[in-house]
């Protein structure tokens, strides 16, 4: 691990991409007064960690955080990071544009973080053929980063291949949640221990899988709250991720000055789950779980003959999210990109897939079942 990669003081992680509006339908408007008190009250408890991307609230998001925190505050009382999108980029060019733009946005001469964005599957071809991590290196040597890193929403084997070709990253950002954490498909668990073995400290994203662990089933809150009444479900959700080891910040995605008064307020009296918490928490995992349909266990043995290439076993994972959380338009939108290369549409109904599930699941049923919903 690199001697001189700042941890934050507080593992709590503000995340810029859901900021309150002044206008619901527009994504620019960005309720400046509520963002400053947010930013007041987060600062003056102790937190110093500002996540934002290029691309949020459709660049909105990098020039009020220049606003609210950069023009009100000592520039080495917080730090923060901002991220580059270069697969949904034309050109080289567009790309490595990214990062002055994101400077001056900001009204700042370097980020603490720079995170090439969402790399993984096909993606990662697009910062190979920019070149964007040498160019990342080579503004890092310039002054103009100080650490390097990026995230990722793929399996453990992708980010391991992804380390070992760039031993240079500084860190990395990862989806891990309660609920994700042995879960076979996204396999947080397994990402928290490849990222070890790297010696990579980890930014923690998706802490509350997107707010969806913030509204659970009745029959999985009653559980919670059995265990420790007055605590909300997003404590639980952070705490999870807050004790974590080898973790520089857990990002939560603040959208008013309520939601971030409690989330301050949770991390002040944070502690390790005692043993009749961490039991309560297995037992509302186990019953989410319960809810799902499919007994898909991720083993890829569906996808080796596919002449489609369809994404069987994440199209599976996404049905059965549906299922846990109740929410169809949030993983109708992880549909669309989880799957763009490999969508259930695609399937030519030839029956391999089903030949070879040790589950014996009627898949070309499901993908049938996944089209209808998500395309």
């Amino acid at each position: 691990m690199d001697s001189n990669m700042i941890f934050p003081s507080s593992k709590m992680g503000f995340g810029c991409m859901r900021l309150p509006l002044t206008d619901p339908n527009d994504q620019k408007s960005i309720d400046m007064p509520q963002f400053q008190q947010m930013i007041d009250i987060f600062m003056k408890a102790g937190n110093t960690y500002f996540d934002t991307a290029f691309v949020y609230h459709e660049g909105e998001s990098e020039v009020a955080l220049g606003k609210a925190l950069v023009a009100r505050y000592p520039r080495d009382s917080y730090t923060f990071a901002t991220k580059c999108l270069a697969w949904a980029l034309p050109d080289k060019k567009a790309a490595q544009e990214c990062l002055d733009i994101s400077l001056k946005r900001l009204g700042v001469d370097y980020v603490d973080y720079y995170l090439l964005h969402n790399v993984g599957g096909q993606r990662t071809a697009k910062f190979d053929e920019y070149d964007m991590w040498n160019f990342a290196q080579e503004q890092k040597a310039a002054g103009k980063i100080r650490f390097v890193g990026f995230s990722i929403h793929d399996d453990a084997a992708c980010l391991d291949a992804l380390l070992e070709a760039h031993p240079e990253m500084d860190f990395v950002q990862l989806q891990v949640n309660y609920l994700d954490w042995d879960d076979p498909q996204n396999e947080a668990r397994r990402m928290m221990e490849v990222a070890a073995r790297h010696g990579k400290p980890v930014i923690i994203m998706e802490p509350a899988r997107g707010g969806r662990l913030c509204h659970l089933p009745d029959e999985v809150t009653s559980i919670l709250e059995t265990a420790k009444p007055g605590s909300t479900q997003a404590e639980w959700a952070y705490r999870f991720c807050w004790n974590l080891p080898n973790v520089v910040a857990v990002l939560s995605g603040m959208s008013s000055v309520e939601q971030t008064r409690e989330n301050v307020a949770s991390y002040a009296s944070n502690e390790p789950f005692a043993p009749e918490e961490q039991q309560a928490l297995d037992e509302a995992i186990a019953k989410l779980r319960s809810f799902a349909e499919i007994p898909c266990t991720a083993c890829n043995y569906c996808v080796k003959g596919c002449p489609s290439g369809v994404k069987i076993p994440q199209i599976m994972g996404l049905l059965n999210l549906e299922s846990m959380t109740k929410d169809h338009e949030f993983v109708k939108g992880l549909y669309s990109w989880q799957t763009a290369d490999g969508r259930a549409s695609s399937c030519i109904q030839c029956g391999l897939c089903e030949a070879m599930c040790p589950q014996q699941i009627h898949i070309i049923h499901q993908l049938e079942v996944a089209a209808e919903q998500y395309e």
